[in-house]
């Protein structure tokens, strides 16, 4: 019998003992034994941090994104090996296409980030705060690794996204991760982690596995560390409350059990194509992965009126669903996990019985293809109905892990509120409306209880990723029942793993901590305009003030005709008596086009490429006819770009290969009383030097 590995240390070690057998949820057969006895948990904790953080920690975010793609890159050339084992655990093409291409999308969705962070170990969050008049002193944030290990318990159901959607983040952040995954479908795990390990591209010590019981890793947690656990609310509620956890203050972020909903908009009637969406994507929910997601609906709520329409739509549709054996091209529904996965759906099943009834589907049998509905953890779907929800205290605290869902009715949309809330917090909600109204509703009212809501109708029906499908970039957790956990959100997520510190000191100190020019720092002054300098030759705080140039009344005539802009405050002809003006204003736009003319070295060929856009942009002050405007121009932050990969069967595109950075350029303009009058970012897009 094979038995998996736990990679820790830097190498692969098997368990002590027998450990725990491993069964093919199709046809029952034992393929594996998984172990984590006498494993030193401590040391294990002790690598991820003296090896793996430091070296996760030296690297940029530049460079940690470019690991990540690369990562993605690598395991999407395995994913074939990773379907033909994923199909043991019972999951058909589509179920495993979720768990392991979705799993790879989060490498690659968290790799982009990285385009919105510096090229640094570190970044800033958030804007400069000025805390004194003559603005010598100010303060800031910034954002660093934590010098620890995330550590992630996960769930059975998603073996290889519950793994590379947490991965993703603490490694972009910087920080080491050890997984656990649940033993039942570890070995899928198993498979990629030795994909990741082969590849070479993580340094050593930025992932450990460990097949089996977590034993007592967290007895040696402490505040640097962070822990993630996905699973049963019981199970979650035990290791956030570990004596240890809470005295060291570690962070835990959790995704425990959550009734999620769908409501059916009180406007949605028969024939109408939010009728089908709501109808497929119910059909949808209970059925792809048997059920066993963290977001299927289990609530369905339907306005009293159309009950008997929608549960009969709903039973004709789970009648064309084929259960069976994942390998057979016709079977839409694979098993659960496991034995003990489908005893424990059954067990809640006759729990939520105690006020509901089967409307579809049955406990006991089930009909499958190329499969023994016995040997196997086959269970048939099964829809219940409760008529009195408002009272009933099961349907919105029992959860049936598996393709289970309970309908109910309301009266108005205020009583699907109050139903909806009635699961004490949930991971998401669905609403299916034509009506923006109704839709506008429910938002506002459920929000307080959802993590993410889903606002389906026919506009949007066709591209919509459904309500079951976290995004990267989106934040994944609930509150209350659902464990108050946010996993992802783009770069949110980020920041679970980063410690925010507030720092202060002189505009000038800070810069030079930040490796970002803040406003009233010292700058550099020199000879050469920063124009003629290349990419890597720049420094941040390289400053030119630049001479002045004189307003006309006749440079704003002519810029209005040439815009088109004829406001009345660029008008001589205007009577400015009750306006906020005393005479003619200068456009903000000629403003910031004249400032161009005044910093820009144009007169011969220079390193810089071409203008990129403008952030921030701001004019604090009327610029009249006759007021002289000058510039200070700063080098404010550099952001090296990667090279274009080439397409051997296309033109290069001229440009494309050239190494070069975003350059990004802190601009002041002034008028002659020395009082500034506009502000703002400008991005230039610069060349490096040709490297050998």
């Amino acid at each position: 019998m094979v038995k998996l590995g736990n990679y820790i240390g830097g190498h692969w070690v098997e368990g002590d003992g027998d450990g725990q057998l491993l069964y093919n949820a199709v046809t029952g057969n034992a393929i594996a034994r998984a172990s984590s006895d006498g494993l030193d948990f401590e040391r294990i904790l002790t690598y991820a941090r003296e090896k793996g953080n430091p070296a996760l920690r030296k690297m940029t975010f530049q460079e940690r994104g470019r690991m990540l793609r690369a990562l993605a890159l690598h395991l999407m050339e395995k994913k074939e090996l990773f379907y033909t084992i994923s199909y043991q655990s019972g999951a058909t093409r589509i179920d495993s296409w979720i768990d392991i291409e979705g799993g790879i999308g989060n490498l690659f969705s968290n790799a982009s980030l990285r385009r919105r962070l510096p090229d640094e170990s570190f970044c800033l969050d958030g804007d400069p705060i000025p805390l004194s008049k003559q603005n010598s002193f100010m303060g800031h944030h910034i954002l660093v690794p934590k010098e620890g290990a995330a550590i992630h318990i996960n769930a059975y159901n998603f073996p290889v996204w519950g793994m590379l959607e947490k991965i993703a983040v603490n490694l972009l952040a910087g920080v080491p991760a050890i997984v656990k995954p649940a033993t039942v479908t570890s070995y899928l795990t198993e498979a990629v982690v030795k994909e990741i390990i082969a590849s070479g591209i993580l340094p050593d010590g930025a992932l450990q596995l460990i097949c089996g019981s977590a034993g007592n890793l967290l007895d040696f947690v402490n505040s640097q560390d962070v822990v993630t656990f996905t699973g049963s609310a019981s199970t979650g509620l035990k290791l956030k409350s570990h004596p240890v956890i809470l005295r060291e203050s570690v962070p835990f972020n959790m995704e425990a059990d959550s009734l999620n909903c769908i409501v059916l908009g009180q406007d949605v009637a028969p024939g109408q194509p939010e009728w089908d969406i709501f109808i497929k994507e119910v059909k949808k929910e209970m059925t792809v992965k048997a059920g066993q997601k963290c977001t299927a609906i289990r609530r369905i709520f339907v306005p009293g009126n159309k009950m008997e329409d929608v549960w009969k739509a709903i039973s004709t549709e789970l009648d064309k669903t084929a259960i069976g054996n994942p390998l057979n091209e016709k079977v839409r529904m694979g098993s659960l996990a496991g034995q003990g996965q489908r005893e424990e759906v059954r067990s809640q099943v006759q729990r939520l019985l105690a006020s509901s009834q089967v409307l579809y589907g049955s406990l006991d049998s089930v009909s499958v293809i190329d499969a023994d509905a016995k040997e196997g953890a086959f269970l048939s779907p099964l829809l219940l109905i409760n008529e009195t929800p408002l009272t009933s205290y099961e349907p919105h605290n029992i959860e049936a892990f598996g393709p289970v869902s309970t309908i109910m009715p309301y009266s108005n949309l205020e009583e699907a509120v109050v139903l909806s809330k009635m699961g004490k917090g949930s991971l998401c909600s669905s609403i299916v409306t034509a009506s923006p109204q109704q839709a506008k509703q429910y938002v506002l009212g459920a929000a307080s209880h959802h993590g993410r809501i889903l606002v389906l109708n026919a506009e949007c029906a066709k591209e919509s990723t459904g309500h079951g499908s976290p995004l990267p970039l989106l934040v994944h957790g609930g509150p209350g029942r659902a464990g108050g956990g946010e996993e992802m959100g783009g770069l949110r997520g980020v920041k679970h793993y980063l410690q925010r510190t507030a720092i202060q000191g002189s505009p000038t100190m800070i810069t030079a901590i930040s490796n970002v020019y803040q406003p009233h720092s010292k700058g550099i002054q020199g000879n050469i305009h920063p124009f003629k300098k290349y990419f890597d030759e720049l420094q941040i705080g390289d400053q030119i003030t630049t001479d002045k140039r004189l307003v006309k009344a006749e440079d704003i005539d002519a810029f209005a005709d040439l815009s088109g802009d004829h406001f009345y405050a660029h008008l001589r002809s205007t009577d400015f008596a009750g306006t906020m003006f005393e005479q003619q204003v200068a456009h903000g736009y000629f403003i910031m086009s004249a400032a161009a003319g005044l910093f820009v070295d144009s007169f011969e060929k220079n390193p810089v490429l071409l203008n990129y856009g403008i952030d921030e942009l701001r004019f604090t002050k009327p610029v009249y006819a006759g007021t002289s405007i000058y510039i200070r121009f700063t080098c404010k932050e550099k952001i090296e770009q990667e090279l274009k990969e080439r397409n051997p069967d296309l033109p290069m595109v001229q440009g494309a290969d050239i190494p070069k950075g975003i350059v990004k350029w802190y601009v002041e303009i002034f008028d002659d009383t020395d009082e500034a009058v506009g502000v703002g970012t400008i991005l230039t897009m610069v060349q490096m030097k040709q490297k050998p």
